[in-house]
C-alpha cells in the first residue's frame, strides 16, 4: 500500500548574490530554504558578507519593501519574522535587491538561479560558492572601496606616502625618526624609481584577479586633508 501522507519535500532557493557596482565581482551562491523569513535572510546575508548588522536595511521584492524596522529608520507593513520566502512566490530567474547602510549605499542584487528540492541531511542555509571577501562595512561605500583596492589607486597612495616620507626626512627639525632616519632615507630614495614603479604596477595588475590587492600594501588607516595615509603590512596599530 502506497503512502499518501508523506510531507512534501522542502523547497530550496539557490540564490546568486552580487555586490552592485564592484569589479571584479564580489558574489556568493546561497542555498536558502523556502521557510526562511525575511529577518532570517537578512541574517544570512550579513554572515555571508562578514557584516555586523549595525546599519539599517531593506529588501525590495516585486516592488514591495520588507525589513526589520528600527527607531529612526523606515517602517514596513509586514512582520519580517512572519513573512517567508515561500510566501513571495519567487520564480526561477526572478530578481530582487537588498540595501544596507543607507549612507554608504551598499546594494546586493539577488537572483533566483534554481528552485530545488532539499537534499536529505544537508544543513541549510549554506553558502555553496562565491568569490572575494566582502567589502569592509564602514569603508564608505562602493567608490571609496574601489579607490582603496584598485591597483592604480593603491599604487598612487603608496607613491604619495613615500613622497611625504621624503619631505619629512628632509626636515632636520623632525626628531622622531631618530636612529631609523638612515633606513627610511634608503626607502625614500630607492623605492620610487621609475623602473621600480613600472615593475610593481605590472605585478599588481597581474595579481588583481587572484589576490586581495589591498593586503599587499596594507590597510587604509586615515584620509586626512586630501592625503591618504597608508599603514604598511608589517606595521603595528
Amino acid at each position: 500500500m502506497r503512502e499518501t501522507n508523506l510531507p512534501a519535500p522542502l523547497t530550496v532557493y539557490r540564490l546568486r548574490v552580487v555586490v552592485r557596482g564592484v569589479s571584479p565581482l564580489i558574489w556568493r551562491r546561497l542555498l536558502v530554504p523556502a521557510d526562511t523569513t525575511i529577518a532570517g535572510l537578512h541574517a544570512v546575508l550579513q554572515i555571508a558578507f562578514s557584516w555586523t548588522g549595525t546599519h539599517l536595511h531593506r529588501f525590495v521584492v516585486q516592488g514591495r519593501e520588507y525589513g526589520i524596522g528600527y527607531v529612526g529608520g523606515p517602517g514596513f507593513g509586514d512582520d519580517p519574522r512572519r513573512v517567508r520566502l515561500g510566501d513571495l512566490g519567487l520564480r526561477r530567474t526572478e530578481r530582487f535587491t537588498y540595501h544596507y547602510d543607507f549612507t554608504a549605499g551598499w546594494c546586493l542584487d539577488l537572483r533566483v538561479e534554481q528552485v530545488l528540492a532539499a537534499e536529505p541531511g544537508r544543513p541549510l542555509p549554506v553558502c555553496a560558492g562565491g568569490r572575494r571577501a566582502g567589502p569592509p562595512e564602514d569603508c564608505g561605500g562602493v567608490q571609496a572601496f574601489l579607490e582603496s583596492t584598485q591597483p592604480s589607486h593603491v599604487l598612487a597612495a603608496a607613491i604619495r606616502a613615500v613622497e611625504i616620507l621624503g619631505m619629512l626626512l628632509d626636515d632636520e627639525d623632525v626628531p622622531r625618526f631618530g636612529e631609523h632616519r638612515d633606513r627610511l632615507s634608503h626607502v625614500a630614495q630607492n623605492y620610487i624609481r621609475a623602473e621600480t614603479l613600472a615593475a610593481a604596477n605590472g605585478r599588481l595588475i597581474t595579481a588583481q584577479s587572484r589576490i586581495d590587492v589591498a593586503r599587499l600594501w596594507g590597510r587604509w588607516s586615515a584620509r586626512l586633508g586630501g592625503r591618504v595615509a597608508v599603514r604598511g603590512a608589517g606595521a603595528h596599530p
